[in-house]
């Protein structure tokens, strides 16, 4: 497999007589299987040659041996590369260093695991079981779980700090300065989200036998107004300058028009966009299914013609791949894109447009699709349906700016109006 990276043969035969010639031809291999592209993997090869020089020279005889010369290598990599001077520069060589070698060796020695990197659940061995508790009693979703990982890893953090070890000694002041020292300068919603996650954590432990009182109670509870917030919705106009302003000439123009295309037309969620499958789209019925809505319903949508064209366009230069998913990286190995990339590029195009709102995202053009239904007389319970609110009074906040609305009242005809 070493003659789809190599165009001269003899450069793929100088490798392949190496020691590890064998195994890094197999490692070829598994890098064709990824798609991975030429330049990354002439670099992964060349990292490999040098250390099969390494451990040639350390006397190194079998392939069992070779886990225990990652450091040295890596280190030794290190050493050679004086141009890394920054701590940034250093850690790239020697996750880079790691990793390839890594790689080699769970295709050459059975059993060979590497380094973990994922961290481990936050307080996993002081509070056991959480996780399975809001994944199996609870129902979570695992973007709902991921972000409790980020409030509890926090939490965490401040246990450490302040050195404390035993769960039964954590009290309402303790909690309350905890509180006011992480979130200071968050949103409003952020404090509140941590608070959430707080309380449900204090009542896993009562729950459990883990502390004494149910100290849920001494997490203050912050006043939110009904319907007080304003959707941060943009005119359609200004969404047309952004779909506007999309080069479409690239691969990467193509598949980000299709995705702003899709959060407009329809209003859906990032990671509605992000699950969207080839097998949802109907094109003899031009149509498409979303399925696991936040609301835990599906929605069926008519395929609108430009949109429809928007995602041919973009999937006649999709990367050829097993997944199936709509939207996937351009680079290898392909993989789905996360919910968080389809906001990051709708927010990266908002701002490259000159349009100023807050916290630009995902999120502004479904407002803006939503604002645009009501300024158009649409029944608040069939705009709901459309974009898979879970409430009408969510639905309902939009009514503060249907402007035209308002602009009759302020005419006098408010009567006819109301």
């Amino acid at each position: 497999m070493l003659e789809s990276y190599y165009a001269k043969p003899e450069s793929a035969d100088r490798l392949r007589a190496l020691w590890l010639g064998p195994a890094i031809d197999r490692y070829a291999e598994w890098l064709v299987s990824r798609h991975v592209a030429k330049m990354t993997a002439l670099g992964h090869f060349q990292i490999l040659a040098q250390f099969n020089q390494f451990v040639v020279r350390r006397g190194v005889r079998t392939h069992e041996d070779l886990p225990g010369q990652i450091d040295a290598f890596v280190r030794y990599r290190l050493r050679a590369h004086r141009w890394a001077r920054t701590a940034r520069d250093r850690g790239t060589v020697l996750t880079h260093s790691r990793t390839v070698v890594e790689q080699l060796l769970r295709v050459l020695v059975p059993g060979f695991v590497g380094t973990v990197r994922k961290r481990p659940w936050p307080m996993q061995s002081t509070v056991p079981g959480f996780q399975a508790y809001l994944r199996d009693e609870r129902g979570m979703r695992p973007d709902t779980i991921r972000g409790y990982e980020h409030h509890l890893r926090v939490f965490e953090r401040f246990l450490e700090s302040s050195r404390i070890t035993d769960l039964v000694t954590l009290s309402p002041v303790l909690i309350t300065r905890f509180l006011t020292e992480s979130t200071a300068g968050l949103s409003w919603e952020t404090r509140g989200g941590r608070a959430g996650v707080l309380r449900v954590l204090l009542r896993y432990l009562r729950r459990q036998g883990l502390v004494a009182t149910d100290l849920s109670r001494a997490v203050p509870r912050g006043r939110k107004y009904k319907l007080a917030s304003i959707p941060r919705a943009i005119p359609w106009s200004e969404v047309e300058r952004v779909l506007a302003s999309v080069d479409r000439r690239s691969l990467r123009g193509k598949r980000d028009y299709a995705i702003l295309i899709l959060l407009a037309t329809y209003g859906l969620r990032s990671q509605e966009v992000a699950q969207l499958e080839l097998s949802a789209i109907d094109w003899q019925r031009s149509q498409f299914h979303v399925l696991g809505r936040k609301a835990g319903n599906s929605t069926t949508y008519p395929l609108a013609a430009s949109v429809g064209e928007a995602i041919i366009e973009y999937l006649r230069l999709r990367p050829e791949c097993a997944d199936r998913h709509v939207f996937i990286s351009l680079t290898a190995p392909f993989r789905p894109i996360g919910h968080w990339a389809v906001s990051g590029r709708a927010g990266h195009y908002l701002r490259r447009a000159g349009i100023t709102v807050r916290r630009p995202g995902s999120h502004t053009f479904r407002h803006s699709c939503v604002q645009r239904l009501v300024e158009a007389d649409v029944p608040f319970k069939q705009i709901g349906d459309y974009v898979g609110h879970r409430s009408d009074n969510a639905t309902q906040v939009y009514a503060k700016v249907a402007i035209h609305k308002l602009r009759a009242l302020t005419l006098g005809d408010a009567e006819d109006v109301l």
